[in-house]
């Protein structure tokens, strides 16, 4: 009896939210609570002051966000359906992997501007969260662009291959970035006074009654650019696996916030990964040449099929030049020799 009266309770309840909301604003919402959730664990138990994050905290932290991600795409399977819980888990699995990328770039920003490793995880949060914030105003942007214009989407497919193929082809002696020389860098100077130190951890302080920017501000601000460069590649792949705007949000939003913990957890070891890079670019040719010919492979292969191939190709790829990488460098075969 008592079982009963739960479950019919329980259906009552269903039956009153679905009244109220539709099913995206009830994933909106619970996607909402659990990231508002989940940032003040991170930032209240696991970063109350700055410290130095240790292995084993950046191990907890990305267990913390991969495990969220994960219960999230079970949440959406339940809620959405399985064609869109696959689109979110292939989008978040795209988006992780190439934020792969973006740790040895932060890497260099930090090591160009000398900043304390104790600094390391505030300005990372600030960084990435302004990123969030400038990556939901692009999607938004490219989800009405795309809605309005649909030809856009072959002008993103034709963007997404020739970037892979510019990928796989680079070299690691190519032109290294450079912080201080970047454009970013060189608006700020021009713009506003700079101080050459950290502040002892300030981001704004004041010298001789006037505001002045310390590297720690900079470091933020350049990081927030840079992930937003490395936005304009990612963001089109992943609408070239969903264009459910759901889907789109939520899977950048968890990979994004996930980079912090990930860079504290590889930043030793994303060197060693050298093919990386080429099994990224194979991921976004695919996904290039999938948004161009989606008239003609929509009348071929179903839609729940493309989402299972994607998932598929996406995770041998990069699972597979990760794994390589590692074999290679075990073998102590230097890259170039393995191309000759």
């Amino acid at each position: 009896m008592g079982i009963s009266k739960f479950v019919e309770r329980n259906m009552l309840l269903n039956f009153y939210i679905n009244l109220i909301m539709t099913k995206d604003q009830i994933v909106y919402l619970v996607f909402g609570i659990v990231l508002l959730v989940a940032l003040i664990f991170d930032l209240g138990l696991l970063n109350k002051k700055n410290k130095v994050i240790t292995i084993k905290a950046a191990l907890l932290q990305t267990f913390l966000w991969v495990s969220l991600a994960l219960a999230f795409f079970g949440f959406m399977w339940f809620e959405e359906g399985q064609t869109l819980a696959l689109q979110y888990l292939s989008a978040y699995l795209m988006e992780w992997s190439l934020s792969i990328d973006n740790i040895f770039v932060f890497i260099l920003i930090f090591s160009a501007f000398g900043v304390k490793e104790k600094y390391y995880g505030r300005v990372l949060l600030l960084g990435i969260l302004m990123a969030i914030v400038f990556r939901i105003v692009f999607i938004t942007v490219g989800v009405a662009l795309v809605e309005r214009f649909e030809w856009v989407l072959y002008i993103f497919g034709a963007f997404l291959v020739f970037t892979g193929y510019k990928m796989f082809s680079s070299h690691d002696d190519d032109a290294e970035f450079k912080p201080q020389e970047s454009k970013v860098y060189k608006f700020l100077q021009k713009f506003l006074p700079l101080a050459p130190h950290d502040g002892n951890g300030k981001y704004v302080i004041k010298e001789n009654g006037k505001p002045v920017y310390t590297t720690l501000f900079v470091v933020v601000i350049m990081l927030a650019a840079i992930d937003l460069v490395f936005a304009l590649d990612s963001i089109p792949a992943v609408m070239g696996i969903s264009r459910d705007k759901l889907v789109i949000y939520t899977s950048n939003i968890f990979a994004v916030l996930g980079l912090r913990s990930l860079f504290f957890l590889l930043r030793g070891a994303v060197s060693k990964f050298d093919y990386l890079q080429q099994g990224i670019a194979i991921v976004l040719v695919f996904i290039g040449i999938k948004m161009l010919g989606e008239h003609y492979i929509s009348q071929w292969v179903s839609k729940p099929m493309q989402v299972a191939i994607s998932l598929f190709i996406i995770l041998v790829c990069i699972s597979g030049s990760i794994f390589y990488s590692i074999f290679v460098n075990k073998k102590g075969l230097p890259k170039d020799v393995e191309e000759k």
